[in-house]
């Protein structure tokens, strides 16, 4: 069964967020939504978000599900947001409660912060499957870029991808992150490009070059033939030391300080304190 997929791209964060239906007026599932965050002023917005109610609101759909494929470090959730609007359940990896336990001495977070995942609805295991509506989704555990990056294989043709693999002429995510690991992202990536060849893959990113626009559809025939990193003649070694010296060249992302302290309590915000305020911590020299 193939699913339809609406694609939303935010400029700001290159992120796609999708939405997943059979059919209009039935279920849908979302993936990966974007909160909108301006650093300068501290002001969150909810431009992204709103864009998929609309979209959700003129197709008729009830929304089952808000599926996360890792706690993102460029972009703050919107699942919090888009389930008190819509409903639905949060859902995300298992291996959520080693990032959370990663970042708790970061950010010195609240005593009573739990590191259980039960911020979530649902802890999804590997291999896991559900259902949006009749149409059935495998949770693909792909840890590399983080311990808990999932991928969702809907039905037997379409996989959303997370943050494992970009558009082939960009390559493939970082593993630096804390309990990222370049060894596990290569086999992570192996393991999706073992599907059929024309299974279609769903990026969350691209950071396109200046001669193209963006896009985030590919299958595993082309990146296979095409990934500039791990295409059919690239080998362990040679990636992990790819991607090693690579990783040492790159800039902390814009939001990861803001976003993960978001991310890992499923989009929600840091409790307020007494006088109503929210705040997010910036940890210092830590990055």
């Amino acid at each position: 069964m193939t699913a339809q997929i609406e694609g939303f791209y935010d400029t700001a964060t290159s992120t796609v967020s999708y939405v997943i239906f059979e059919a209009s007026g039935g279920a849908c599932a979302i993936v990966d939504p974007v909160l909108d965050y301006d650093a300068k002023a501290g002001r969150i917005r909810t431009d992204n978000a709103d864009r998929i109610i609309a979209f959700v609101d003129s197709h008729g759909l009830q929304v089952q599900w808000l599926l996360e494929t890792h706690a993102h470090a460029d972009h703050l959730s919107a699942s919090a947001y888009l389930k008190a609007k819509l409903g639905g359940k949060i859902g995300i990896g298992a291996q959520i409660t080693v990032v959370q336990g990663a970042f708790r001495d970061i950010y010195n977070l609240e005593p009573d912060f739990l590191l259980d995942g039960s911020q979530f609805d649902t802890l999804f295991e590997a291999d896991e499957i559900f259902h949006v509506g009749n149409i059935p989704v495998q949770v693909l555990h792909v840890p590399g870029h983080t311990p808990a990056d999932v991928a969702y294989r809907v039905g037997d043709t379409q996989v959303f991808v997370g943050d494992t693999l970009f558009m082939p002429d960009v390559g493939t995510a970082r593993c630096d992150f804390p309990g990222g690991d370049a060894v596990q992202m290569y086999g992570s990536i192996k393991r999706l490009l073992s599907l059929p060849p024309q299974t279609t893959l769903f990026m969350c990113h691209d950071y396109p070059p200046v001669d193209r626009e963006a896009s985030w559809i590919t299958t595993v025939a082309e990146q296979r033939a095409n990934n500039i990193h791990v295409g059919d003649a690239s080998d362990l070694e040679s990636f992990v030391r790819m991607r090693t010296a690579r990783d040492v060249s790159l800039s902390v992302p814009a939001l990861l300080l803001p976003a993960i302290q978001v991310n890992i309590r499923a989009g929600n915000l840091p409790p307020a304190d007494e006088s109503g305020l929210c705040s997010l911590k910036i940890p210092l020299n830590r990055f």
